[in-house]
């Protein structure tokens, strides 16, 4: 009988579960990033979404300093009056009414969830669990969330599928309404999809969509982790819809903490009815620490100024980049999203394209469908942006004389 084998250890000690970039940076600054070797880089991935004010901003870094001296935790069995003060500032500024602190998206989304599943509960219909997804969607990595979004790349090697998760296709009106039956819970989605490549539903799709959980009694979840506070260039990208397609329930998270890992469940208290005590909990949920970043952070992330800003830089970005698929056809196939979560569909595969954008010193993400996105800090100035388009052209050029060469050579 052959002897088991063993597997190597990584010299790092990290578990092997990223493809990292060959860098580390020590510091950064508002949209620059600088590595240990003192190189500066243009950030417009902002940690996935996350740095939506920038790196180093003064409000974030004093918030984290004061708060610091005083109490980092308590847990949620007392009073957490900064939790309060968070809570209220977001559902004055949205649908909700009732929020519950997490320390990621991932929780956010199982809070979501489980809300969704409870309030049927509650209204003695327990059959009602089914949480219907679309392809493309990325919702996080536990066991739930991966099944949610059923990315087979995500879910393979983790078990059977989990009950209660169906997927719909994106876009398909018709077939979503054919799926929603007696045991649906919820619909999810994300108004614009991140890592699925930047697809985003429009307003009349949102409209329809609410309308049919309106007739069906089925919740509407929102995922705005990637796509809300003020990456669209509003607030929250179902606001584009002008009321008529709130939810019922949203997770958030990413920009909400600026880079300190914090999260958020909205819902109204309709929805939330069945989350009495004892039903849902954290420990570190909104904790002390977490509340005095995220009250910093939106206080600055609902300032219409700041709003306006965004669709400025992201109208440039927009014209900017209509003209780069024009002069580079073969390697730029298509241009998506909202506001300042841009997609950009390539002809070269997108992982080769983002080194070569990192060659430049240009940071953009990766996404589905062979795209790159760019998700620059929502502070990023227009100068920058044009600094940002010109480093794009360049990697373009880069990327067709690179395809160029290959079909000569494979000719």
């Amino acid at each position: 009988m052959a002897e088991p084998t063993t597997a190597p250890v990584p010299s790092d000690h990290i578990m092997g579960v990223y493809a990292r970039a060959p860098l580390a940076f020590e510091r950064g600054e508002g949209s620059r990033l600088y590595t240990t070797d003192g190189e500066a880089y243009l950030d417009c991935m902002a940690g996935i979404a996350v740095t939506a004010l920038g790196h180093n901003h003064p409000k974030l870094v004093q918030a984290v300093k004061d708060q610091a001296e005083k109490l980092w935790h308590t847990s949620n069995i007392f009073r957490i009056p900064n939790q309060e003060k968070l809570a209220k500032l977001l559902t004055d500024n949205t649908f909700a009414d009732v929020a519950f602190f997490t320390n990621s998206g991932a929780e956010a989304i199982e809070c979501a969830i489980k809300t969704a599943r409870k309030y049927h509960w509650a209204n003695g219909q327990p059959e009602r669990i089914d949480i219907i997804g679309f392809d493309g969607s990325f919702h996080g990595r536990t066991i739930a969330t991966i099944f949610a979004a059923g990315n087979p790349s995500y879910v393979e090697g983790f078990g059977p599928a989990l009950p209660g998760f169906v997927q719909a296709k994106f876009g398909d009106l018709e077939g979503l309404r054919a799926l929603v039956g007696p045991t649906t819970a919820a619909i999810l989605l994300e108004p614009v999809q991140g890592e699925g490549g930047a697809r985003s539903w429009t307003e009349t799709q949102l409209k329809a969509i609410r309308q049919l959980c309106d007739e069906t009694g089925t919740l509407l979840i929102y995922d705005e982790i990637q796509c809300g506070l003020g990456r669209t260039g509003k607030l929250f990208a179902y606001e584009w819809a002008d009321g008529a397609a709130d939810p019922d329930i949203m997770a958030v998270a990413k920009a909400l903490g600026g880079g300190f890992p914090v999260g958020a469940c909205l819902a109204t208290a309709e929805a939330a009815r069945g989350m009495t005590p004892g039903s849902h909990g954290s420990t570190y949920g909104g904790n002390p620490l977490a509340m005095a970043v995220g009250v910093a952070s939106v206080e600055e992330l609902v300032k219409p100024e700041l709003l306006a800003h965004v669709r400025e830089v992201a109208g440039y970005f927009n014209q900017q980049l209509s003209g780069l698929k024009d002069r580079f056809p073969e390697v730029v196939l298509d241009i998506r999203g909202k506001g300042l979560l841009i997609g950009i569909k390539l002809g070269t595969p997108n992982r080769e394209f983002m080194q070569i954008a990192r060659d430049q010193h240009l940071l953009i993400a990766g996404g589905g469908d062979n795209c790159v996105r760019l998700l620059p800090p929502l502070t990023l100035s227009l100068d920058e942006a044009r600094e940002a388009m010109g480093l794009l052209e360049k990697a373009c050029e880069v990327a067709q004389a690179k395809a160029a060469q290959e079909k000569a050579g494979a000719a």
